[in-house]
């Protein structure tokens, strides 16, 4: 029997159309270890050429001009993925070691030894300065101070960034896990999952004192989580069980479920606490006034 149209925007709607599924890309953003970083790696490998073409004292300077090229690409790689993290995250601690800083002063010293090949002084040094500074100048410093602590306890954001970042590991291993079923919806659905849970992560770390609330969700659920995705993917690449396929969709509904609902729940708490924090400065406002 035909049907009429109806939608939002229709004299007679018919009910909101029901929402999309998130789209497997949605909120991804390209890697940070890209194309400059790959570049990074094969320029430091033309430090071979003259290496094996002169004599012993050529072949240890090339290759020593090599290692250390290819050190700092590596850690330049790490650094801009760190960045990459800190940027992504409302509340962060600076990384630990600056490894894009040492990897321009690595750079420096890799094109200095190189020189030393068919340069004399103090063309060396000039290379090393030049090669530090177009580093720092294509990749720029790492992040040397914390983000979004201002005005919060150090102990509590300490507590909230190790949970994210413990959180954020157990996410990382499902996804790896999940790439063994060679499934691409699998995949996506893992992807689905893992948007729902970092939006409970920036929740909490927008208000430290949730994390309590939220732990179970951030370690003990999480955990589990991984743990059953890496069981699954090893019985189904083996087994292609449907009913088995079937019941792990089933887990990651339930977990997106809960997650959601306890993301909205925080959030709910916080409107309230702003709620009772301006009420009470209105009021003293209005008795001084």
């Amino acid at each position: 029997m035909a049907q009429r149209f109806g939608g939002k925007y229709s004299p007679t709607p018919q009910g909101d159309p029901p929402p999309l599924a998130p789209h497997r890309f949605d909120g991804k953003r390209p890697s940070p270890a890209g194309g400059r970083v790959n570049v990074f790696f094969v320029a430091g490998l033309f430090m071979l050429i003259p290496a094996f073409r002169g004599g012993p004292d050529a072949l240890f300077s090339g290759l020593g001009a090599t290692l250390l090229l290819l050190a700092a690409a590596w850690l330049t790689r790490e650094g801009l993925i760190a960045e990459d993290a800190y940027a992504a995250r409302t509340l962060a601690r600076r990384p630990a070691i600056p490894r894009k800083l040492f990897a321009a002063l690595l750079t420096g010293a890799g094109l200095a030894l190189g020189a030393t090949l068919s340069q004399p002084m103090p063309y060396p040094i000039l290379f090393a300065l030049a090669g530090a500074g177009l580093h720092l100048a294509a990749f720029g410093l790492d992040p040397m101070r914390d983000k979004g602590a201002a005005g919060l306890d150090r102990f509590q954001t300490d507590r909230v960034a190790r949970a994210v970042d413990e959180a954020e590991r157990a996410l990382a291993e499902m996804r790896d896990a999940i790439l063994r079923a060679r499934d691409s919806a699998l995949e996506a659905r893992v992807d689905s999952f893992a948007a729902t849970a970092r939006a409970l992560f920036r929740t909490v770390e927008g208000d430290p004192g949730d994390l309590t609330a939220a732990r179970k969700y951030l370690s003990v659920y999480l955990s589990g989580a991984r743990d059953a995705t890496v069981k699954f993917a090893d019985f189904y690449a083996a087994s292609r069980d449907a009913s088995a396929r079937a019941d792990y969709l089933g887990l990651l509904d339930d977990l997106e479920t809960n997650f959601a609902s306890r993301t909205r729940s925080l959030l709910t708490n916080n409107r309230s606490d702003l709620d009772v924090e301006i009420g009470v400065l209105r009021e003293r406002l209005q008795r001084e006034g």
